[in-house]
């Protein structure tokens, strides 16, 4: 902590004792009791032995002596006070009384002394708490505090130095290509002018989480070399209503003096949405942001030069005058990358990562359908902190693999580990679970592929299955939909059939299979009830997810819809039960592989399915000490050219080394001879 954060830090209480001690003061001053008494009432005082002590002061005015003090019958916070002629016949009289009684007398010079001790006394506390609170008060309203900046605009100036351009965003060809022209309209404006085009004055982009909006609102901002604001829509709603749209009327005020230049509003549905809509009526405050936004966009004042780019995940709650032509003119919609993107966008994010020559980037795109752009950099980001966990120097397929597995479904809970009497049980059970799904997989032409398959615990899953489509397609048949439901059930109906048993471990299978027959029914009309569309989206947005879909159907239609969904999934169950049956020995040869190796990947469940068993383990123990060396010279180990056969082999193992490298340093050497 720093001397200026300490100085922060003391100074509230140095306030709070201040303030304190002054009304401790001013209380004790209030309290005190004054009586005002004539010179006879003091004089008889005297005579009659009630003073206890006096206090004789010269007055400010001439000849006259102001005399305080207490009686012995005052309280603690009682005084009295006098004035008297100044003469020696009083100071004699007052002597003579004191020599008789013996009371405490004090004197004070210099009248005009002692005013000022008074003034101090009773006006320095004041002077202090004054001070106190303008340097307060000065603190909150300048510097960097923005407590009565209520409606300043809070859009940022992008001013970094390194500007992002179109080479840092992968996989977005089409969307880059819709986007080339706000920047060639930046640059040469009078290219449009000229022709009389006007160029949108909005483009929302619309997209899943992940997908690159942001990064795509920022590469034009790049490639134009233009001023660029950025806000989130959270940041104009306030909590007093009138201070986000003020926050708006500033920001294209702002905008104006810097144009051309671009404003990108983050999370537009925060400020955008219906007017007027859900359960609990409007809301004063984010509607009348919302209508300065529109009348800043399309109204009667002209924004030349000024392109707002705005993103959202959620365009369906959107209010209408936003997306009408003259304010966000164009849609771009960002969607989850191809098999192509999906290798050019780990080629980007592969740039400053160290990777083993093993690791075929073309090869995980095919391996990650679904993935967006964020979980791929959050994938290869995994991968290389697991390898500096295990000290390598490169990131090989081991991490990746595992990385991939984490991302989907979290760590590995290697601490549940089974004992001997649970892989009798839940360990063979789970396997022939994973091995129905594999063989499926394996049998139906149109069903998803298992990619790799693991008895490892992750998250909730007892095991998993990695099941990815043969190709990805933008339409799906129906054939290729029922084999997918078929695919899901493969699990419960070996359990079944091996065990005479069911568990819950199919429940996430079930979510899916019914998911996708029900889709059939009411959306795709892939049914007895015939091409019907029988549920969609409806316009109720703040109504929840649940009362979202609209219901254009009787009690008897619902009911024959749950009995079309009940039939394609138990037809689906059926098929998958023949196929099981038939391939009964292909199940349990893959179960048996699973509670020997515990993960299989697509290679090896090939490689068994063809040859019966699974390829050869090769260990440390089973090579030779040149060819140990020679793998530890290939993996950049240093120090292993004096060490022995046990020293090398503790080595690779520290180094999570596998004894299977071997092998493929072998055939490169016999292809270069």
């Amino acid at each position: 902590m720093n001397k200026k954060d300490i100085r922060k830090g003391i100074i509230p209480y140095v306030v709070l004792i201040v303030i304190m001690l002054a009304v401790i003061y001013f209380f004790n001053v209030l309290n005190v009791k004054v009586n005002e008494l004539t010179y006879d009432k003091f004089v008889a005082s005297l005579n009659n032995n009630e003073v206890k002590e006096i206090t004789i002061v010269p007055s400010i005015d001439e000849g006259i002596y102001d005399i305080s003090g207490q009686l012995k019958d005052y309280s603690e916070k009682e005084s009295f006070h006098v004035q008297v002629p100044l003469s020696e016949e009083v100071m004699k009289y007052i002597a003579t009384a004191n020599e008789k009684y013996d009371f405490e007398i004090n004197t004070k010079g210099d009248p005009n002394g002692s005013m000022w001790i008074v003034v101090i006394l009773n006006f320095l506390p004041l002077i202090i708490i004054g001070v106190l609170m303008f340097f307060i008060v000065s603190k909150q309203v300048g510097g960097n505090n923005k407590s009565f900046d209520f409606g300043k605009s809070r859009a940022k100036l992008d001013d970094s130095q390194k500007k992002v351009t179109f080479n840092e965003v992968a996989g977005l060809k089409e969307e880059k290509e819709e986007l080339k022209e706000l920047i060639d309209f930046l640059k040469n404006p009078k290219k449009f002018q000229k022709l009389g085009a006007r160029i949108p004055k909005g483009v929302l982009l619309v997209g899943p989480p992940g997908t690159g909006k942001t990064l795509l609102a920022r590469a034009v901002a790049g490639e134009a070399n233009v001023p660029f604001y950025y806000i989130s829509g959270s940041d104009f709603v306030e909590l007093f209503v009138g201070v986000g749209a003020s926050r708006v009327r500033d920001m294209f005020r702002q905008a104006k003096h810097n144009a051309p230049c671009l404003i990108f509003i983050d999370e537009i549905d925060a400020v955008g949405r219906q007017r007027g809509t859900g359960l609990g009526g409007g809301h004063d405050e984010r509607e009348q942001t919302l209508n300065q936004l529109l009348t800043e966009m399309d109204g009667f004042g002209a924004n030349e030069g000024i392109i707002i780019i705005a993103a959202t995940n959620r365009a369906d709650v959107l209010d209408p005058a936003l997306l009408r032509p003259g304010r966000f003119d164009r849609q771009v919609t960002v969607n989850l990358p191809d098999v192509k993107a999906r290798e050019e966008i780990l080629e980007v994010h592969a740039r400053n990562k160290i990777l083993d020559k093993n690791v075929t980037l073309s090869n995980l795109a095919k391996r990650t359908p679904g993935f967006s752009g964020a979980d791929l950099e959050n994938l290869l980001n995994e991968a290389a902190l697991l390898a500096v966990r295990r000290n390598k120097d490169a990131i090989t397929m081991s991490e990746v693999d595992e990385a991939t597995d984490r991302v989907l479904m979290g760590p590995a809970k290697k601490s549940k580990k089974y004992t001997d009497e649970e892989k009798r049980m839940e360990k063979r059970l789970v396997s022939y679970h994973e091995a129905g799904h594999v063989v499926l997989g394996l049998k139906l032409n149109s069903a998803n592929i298992v990619q790799k398959v693991t008895i490892i615990p992750r998250s909730y899953a007892g095991g998993y299955a990695m099941m990815v489509p043969k190709e990805e397609k933008y339409t799906q048949t129906k054939r290729e939909l029922l084999e997918q439901i078929t695919g899901l059930l493969g699990g419960r109906v070996s359990e079944e059939l091996n065990f005479g048993e069911i568990t819950t471990g199919a429940h996430n299978d079930f979510e899916k299979a019914t998911k996708i027959a029900r889709a059939m029914v009411t959306e795709y009309g892939m049914s007895d009830l015939g091409p019907v569309q029988l549920e969609h989206q409806s316009e109720g947005v703040f109504l929840g997810r649940d009362y979202n879909k609209s219901r254009n159907f009787s009690d008897i239609v619902a009911h024959e819809i749950d009995e079309e969904i009940r039939k394609i999934v138990g037809e689906c169950y059926q098929k998958a039960t023949e196929i099981l049956k038939a391939n009964a020995d292909l199940v349990k040869l893959i179960a048996n592989a699973l509670l020997e190796r515990e993960t299989l990947t697509k290679e090896q469940i090939e490689y068994l399915v063809e040859h019966k068993e699974l390829p050869e383990d090769t260990t440390f123990e089973d090579m030779t000490l040149d060819e140990l060396k020679d793998l530890a010279k290939d993996k950049n180990i240093k120090g292993y050219s004096k060490l022995s056969k046990d020293e090398l082999i503790r080595l690779l193992e520290a180094n999570d080394i596998e004894p299977t490298d071997a092998t493929d340093l072998k055939d490169e050497e016999k292809e270069e001879k």
